[in-house]
């Protein structure tokens, strides 16, 4: 090889600015504009976080962190350039970047742990469908069974439970894994999906010794066909139903970064459940830019280049 390895990291993107909230809303909708009503209801959930989400930022942030600890590892071996899937730069805009700059192969890296064909596929689908036929695409398989990454998040969860004070019995305060649900007829049709988060939040629980989890999902579409369940509200409502519990822990697992759907799903319309049923809502923090994260990023890019 005579270029670099180019690598194209992945995420979803989010607004920058409230002028872009309404053309976003549309790409995700697949060009057709939402309702006045649907445009005002998700304005409203981002005025609650504080009038944008930092999901921009907070990628750039880890997109910059693993072009540092490439260039650490193998000075002017990797390129890497990031592109949207709903907010600009676009995927089709950084394969070309990559193009440009003479690479020799790309590796496809998405920021999300596990893989689903309406998330991480349409992700690498998009990838190599750009590429093509001047660069082959390496996708990066699911990484969620790193053991620095289950290690990183057993310590986010024994961090959390250990902030709700040191005399607190464990066995009453239970630990759910959550990620983003999907519509059932993906679930059903070819997705690996619901087991791949099965099996990383029993690696993450067996790490932290908890003597209670389960896994829950967030963030369903406002569509009329079934999502995947049980969606973390109900649960929270059902834990306090059954009277064994005196709050809960929430480490969604499926996300990498702050934004919408931890920040407001997750610390406001979810924490508002649990005041309501009497219970203590706690979350873990969130990956971000954390250096044993970017660490995580780098080795699962390095496998893909021996590839």
């Amino acid at each position: 090889m005579s270029g670099p390895i180019g690598v194209l990291v992945m995420a979803h993107g989010t607004p920058r600015s409230t002028a872009e909230i309404a053309p976003f809303y549309t790409r995700i909708r697949r060009g057709r504009p939402p309702t006045p009503e649907q445009l005002a209801d998700l304005e409203r959930r981002y005025d609650a976080i504080g009038g944008l989400s930092p999901l921009t930022e907070r990628t750039a942030a880890q997109v910059d962190g693993l072009r540092a600890a490439l260039e650490a590892r193998s000075p002017g071996r990797f390129t890497v350039v990031y592109g949207a899937k709903h907010t600009e730069p676009l995927i089709e805009e950084a394969a070309a970047a990559l193009v440009d700059a003479g690479a020799d192969a790309a590796i496809g890296l998405v920021l999300t742990p596990h893989g689903s064909s309406l998330g991480s596929g349409e992700y690498l689908s998009r990838a190599e469908t750009a590429l093509a036929p001047t660069l082959r695409l390496i996708p990066v398989p699911p990484w969620f069974a790193h053991a620095d990454l289950v290690a990183l998040l057993a310590d986010r969860v024994t961090g959390a439970l250990a902030a709700l004070g040191p005399t607190i019995d464990p066995a009453r305060y239970p630990v759910i894994f959550t990620a983003h649900s999907l519509p059932e007829r993906a679930a059903a049709e070819s997705d690996s999906y619901p087991e791949q988060l099965a099996e990383s939040a029993g690696l993450v629980a067996a790490a932290a010794g908890l003597p209670r989890w389960q896994v829950a999902w967030q963030s369903a579409g406002r569509t009329p066909e079934p999502w995947l369940g049980p969606d973390i509200r109900e649960v929270a409502r059902q834990l306090a139903r059954a009277g064994d519990s005196d709050g809960f822990v929430v480490c969604p697992i499926g996300f990498v970064a702050d934004h919408l759907e931890v920040l407001y799903d997750l610390d406001i319309e979810l924490a508002a459940v649990a005041n309501d049923v009497g219970l203590t809502y706690s979350r873990t923090a969130s990956l971000n830019d954390d250096a044993r994260f970017i660490g995580v990023l780098a080795d699962v890019v390095a496998d893909a280049a021996e590839r």
